[in-house]
């Protein structure tokens, strides 16, 4: 049996750049912008063949400290943004305790066909496992676990195949696949999801998700720290039919400040 992924003594050798940006780092944490297509960790899929995973890249972010840091929360391989590292076990222990309370403000950007009809709301659907076998794959269930995600339009545009929707979501609730569950039982499918949405499983413009910001309340005696993640390329063309503009590339620009989307809860 293969040794669960944890925090390791690191060798003194020089260890290449890793493959996305660094965001934000102090002494407690990191916050890297994950690509879309990096898994987290190397589960099942990962094991049974030779694919990069955020992991192999962990030794390259210590920064002098002995051990490398620790991913506090997952993103799924397909969606790409904002993921917090605690640098040492003090800090995962605060931001696993800020993570299990809910006190963490979590912002994501999707494009949805179609859209919902009011400009703003909330999604209130139990979750649950589809299969026993396949953890990772959900549906709504009413005798499942209580999810909650909150919507707000931020653009609507046409598609070659449809109306899309330009949408900033929040989870209230961290179930897995909530954000992607929810918006296709609401009628509206993400853009690219081959799971629950029309996507093809090959050849599809990639899952329309990404972690736009977070905000982060570690330390009692400041201000919450706030990071935002630009969009990825592979989102960007249905961005732009939806009225994103190059001003939200910057997440200290003006315009992008002003943007309804930086309002976490």
């Amino acid at each position: 049996m293969s040794a669960p992924d944890r925090p390791e003594i690191s060798h003194d050798r020089a260890d290449p750049e890793p493959p996305f940006p660094l965001l934000y780092r102090d002494a407690m944490m990191l916050v890297i912008d994950k690509p879309a297509g990096l898994p987290s960790h190397r589960g099942p899929q990962a094991k049974r063949k030779i694919i990069p995973v955020l992991t192999d890249h962990l030794d390259a972010l210590r920064f002098g400290l002995p051990r490398r840091p620790e991913a506090a929360h997952r993103l799924d391989k397909d969606t790409s943004g904002c993921l917090v590292l605690g640098r040492h076990p003090r800090a995962m222990a605060d931001l696993n305790r800020l993570f299990r309370d809910g006190l963490i403000g979590k912002s994501y950007w999707a494009v949805v066909e179609g859209g919902p009809a009011q400009e703003e709301g909330l999604i209130d659907l139990a979750l649950g496992k589809r299969a026993p076998d396949r953890g990772w794959w959900m549906k709504v269930d009413p005798e499942g676990l209580p999810s909650q995600t909150r919507f707000r339009v931020l653009g609507r545009g046409e598609g070659g195949s449809g109306p899309l929707a330009w949408l900033a979501l929040s989870p209230l609730t961290g179930r897995t696949h909530q954000l992607r569950v929810h918006c296709a039982a609401s009628g509206w499918p993400m853009l690219g999801d081959e799971i629950y949405g029309t996507a093809p499983r090959e050849g599809g413009p990639g899952l329309q998700l990404h972690a736009r910001g977070i905000t982060i309340p570690l330390y009692r005696k400041r201000a919450p720290v706030v990071v935002v993640a630009a969009p990825p390329p592979h989102m960007q063309a249905a961005l732009r039919l939806c009225g994103w503009s190059e001003a939200y590339q910057n997440p200290n620009s003006s315009a992008d400040a002003a943007a309804p989307v930086e309002t976490l809860p």
